[in-house]
């Protein structure tokens, strides 16, 4: 009698676990597919975009399955308008690459200064979305580093302050004062040195602060607002990987469903959504198109430089030529030490190796050796780690006319011959 007893209680056991199994299914179903429907509304007020580059205008080409997306981020137009087609400006634009090849994403700010050709006249780029909305500020690009762009995602300031808050807010470092009023923007800042918890509203106004009421603050204005904007961008990331985002996913869908206009559709938006909050720090990089400040017509400009932005538009392709072009580097190599012919003998190791000779000079001691690489792109390291032997190596964005790259031969280096 024991025995039959025993039986008919495992059996409900089993029965009773198969029922939660197939109400949890039932619940994930259901629960995907509502997220499923909701993420499919993003888009019902987006814009189609058509290419305004022909094959032969397309300079860089990408795997089929890597995307671009155009990131913007508007003003709030004229202060006090209602009028939802009142034109706005992009007070922010972000060319992001996802490249399908090495699983990387590569962030490209463009300096809202920039110059671009607009319904055929000079216009800083920033006013391409007023001019003609999404259409026209995608062209814009498009036409200015000659990439087609796939995507698009709109947010203006309110939404952002939204996203913000629904994650709880971030921590950041400001480095130095912030005092600044524009009534017309509706915009007030004013943050002392030191770390502050920002919530939507504080991010906003670091987001877009660039100088003081007084004339003080960044001296390379825009392009300073951009270094500041990425250290931000960093510090959402880190918060979207934190494992307690999950508790805030609910909030997180309203603000983005209330904040982002975009063109993708919910699975796009779920495969970018989780490639974001799943990226390793070393797949993503940010960076800033270079150009150089000019006044055209009376106007001052950012104006877009190619040679200035080879290693920057090299993240937007997926068929890179060699890391390392060694024939035209020009290397310098400085002797540090007090051993007589350190640096001719490296120099000869090098053009073995393939590069150019190196000039030669004596230098200040040095215990350890050390690469400066000037305007270089960071995925050479592993190469010059290779063929150089030193592991010390820094990238500096400032340039050197002279010199690629400078080496430093120090106490701990000995001759390669």
């Amino acid at each position: 009698m024991s025995n039959n007893k025993k039986r008919k209680k495992t059996f409900n056991y089993k029965k009773y676990a198969v029922r939660i199994v197939l109400f949890l299914v039932v619940i994930l179903v259901f629960v995907s597919g509502w997220l499923y429907l909701y993420l499919a509304g993003f888009n019902n007020s987006a814009v189609k975009l058509s290419s305004s580059l022909s094959s032969d205008d397309v300079k860089i080409q990408s795997d089929s399955k890597s995307s671009n997306i155009l990131v913007m981020g508007v003003d709030i137009g004229t202060t006090g308008s209602t009028n939802a087609n009142d034109p706005k400006r992009t007070d922010t634009m972000i060319l992001v690459h996802y490249n399908a090849v090495d699983k990387k994403v590569s962030l490209i700010s463009i300096p809202r200064d920039t110059l671009a050709v607009v319904n055929d006249r000079n216009q800083k780029i920033n006013a391409a979305h007023a001019i003609g909305g999404v259409d026209y500020a995608v062209a814009a690009v498009e036409k200015l580093v000659g990439v087609k762009i796939d995507y698009y995602a709109k947010i203006n300031y309110k939404g952002f302050d939204e996203l913000i808050d629904a994650i709880g807010g971030v921590d950041i470092n400001v480095t130095r004062k912030m005092d600044y009023d524009d009534p017309t923007q509706d915009l007030s800042i004013h943050f002392e040195k030191g770390l502050v918890h920002m919530d939507g509203k504080k991010a906003e106004e670091f987001f877009r602060w660039r100088k003081n009421s007084d004339g003080s603050g960044l001296a390379n204005g825009d392009l300073g607002r951009i270094e500041n904007q990425h250290i931000f961008i960093a510090k959402v990331m880190e918060k979207v990987k934190s494992p307690f985002i999950i508790f805030k996913i609910p909030s997180v869908l309203t603000a983005v469903k209330n904040a982002i206009e975009t063109n993708m559709d919910a699975n796009e938006i779920l495969k970018f959504g989780f490639i974001f909050a799943t990226i390793d720090n070393d797949k993503l990089s940010m960076e800033t198109l270079n150009g150089v400040e000019k006044y055209v017509n009376g106007v001052s400009y950012v104006v877009y430089d190619e040679d200035l932005n080879k290693e920057v538009i090299s993240e937007l392709s997926d068929n890179k030529a060699p890391i390392v072009n060694k024939s035209k580097l020009k290397i310098k190599v400085i002797n540090g030490t007090q051993k007589t012919g350190l640096a001719k003998d490296f120099s000869t190791y090098l053009t073995e190796k393939g590069y150019n000779e190196a000039k030669t000079e004596t230098g200040e001691a040095t215990s350890k050796s050390k690469i400066t690489v000037y305007n270089g792109s960071k995925d050479m390291k592993a190469d010059l780690q290779t063929d150089f032997k030193i592991d010390n190596i820094e990238f500096l964005s400032s340039s050197n006319k002279s010199f690629d790259i400078v080496v430093t031969l120090g106490d701990d280096h000995e001759l390669m011959h």
